[in-house]
This record gives C-alpha cells, sequence and structure tokens, in this order.
C-alpha cells in the first residue's frame, strides 16, 4: 500500500493529515497490518486535551492491545463514532475512512517532530528487520 504523500506519520505508526489549525488523525496501515484483525476501537471524548506523544486511544485486535499515541498535542474536536460498530474500517481503509480523530492543533511546529513519507517508509523497513 502506497502511504499518502501528503500525510506527516509518528514512529508510533500513527498519522496526521494537516486541514487548516486542525490535523486528521488515524493509524497506518504498517501498523493495522501488524495487528490483524481489529475487533474494538476506544477513542477519546470530544473536548480532551492531548499532548503529542500521549496515548488517546486504544486499539483491540485479535492479536493484541495498542495504545494509539496523538501525532499532536490540542483539543479533539472530532471522532469517528463509526470505528465503534465497525472497527474493522481501520483494516479496510486505514488512511481514509479509518480516521479516528480529529485535533485542534495547539502547537503547529509539533508537525516537525513528523517524518514525511519517504522517511516513514525508512522507518517501517528498518523496524521489520
Amino acid at each position: 500500500m502506497m502511504y499518502p504523500k501528503e500525510f506527516r506519520y509518528a514512529k508510533t505508526h500513527e498519522w496526521a493529515k494537516v486541514e487548516g489549525d486542525l490535523a486528521r488523525v488515524g493509524i497506518t496501515n504498517y501498523a493495522q497490518e501488524h495487528l490483524g484483525d481489529i475487533v474494538f476501537v476506544e477513542l477519546p471524548e470530544v473536548g480532551r486535551q492531548v499532548k503529542q506523544g500521549e496515548a488517546f486511544g486504544v486499539v483491540e485486535s485479535v492479536k493484541a492491545v495498542s495504545d494509539c499515541y496523538a501525532p499532536v498535542s490540542g483539543e479533539v474536536v472530532e471522532i469517528n463514532d463509526t470505528l465503534a460498530d465497525k472497527p474493522e474500517t481501520l483494516n479496510q481503509d486505514p488512511h481514509g475512512e479509518g480516521w479516528m480523530v480529529v485535533i485542534r492543533m495547539s502547537d503547529p511546529a509539533e508537525l516537525n517532530n513528523l517524518m514525511d513519507v519517504a522517511a516513514y517508509e525508512k522507518h517501517c523497513e528498518e523496524e521489520a528487520h
């Protein structure tokens, strides 16, 4: 799977798609492939403040339970409610319909701490070895 070039990526395998001062956030294809079939997703409440690198949610698969970490700091302004009924959406479309939260960024400069697509693909290759 190709990773969207316009996204920014965290080493912990979350992505951020920036739309103005908002960042739409999800887990990458690499993450969902390693988790396997996702059976449960726990998301934060709208209005919660998150800090870059802090856990904001949980993804449970048939293999493991994993925390999801905020790629940027700010306020959660929207969550993807459909994941409660259809957690498998994270497996089917991790970079699209499987988005998890939208964060209003408090410090857009934090995006500089994230990787572009080339650096992220290299990161995945190194982790695979």
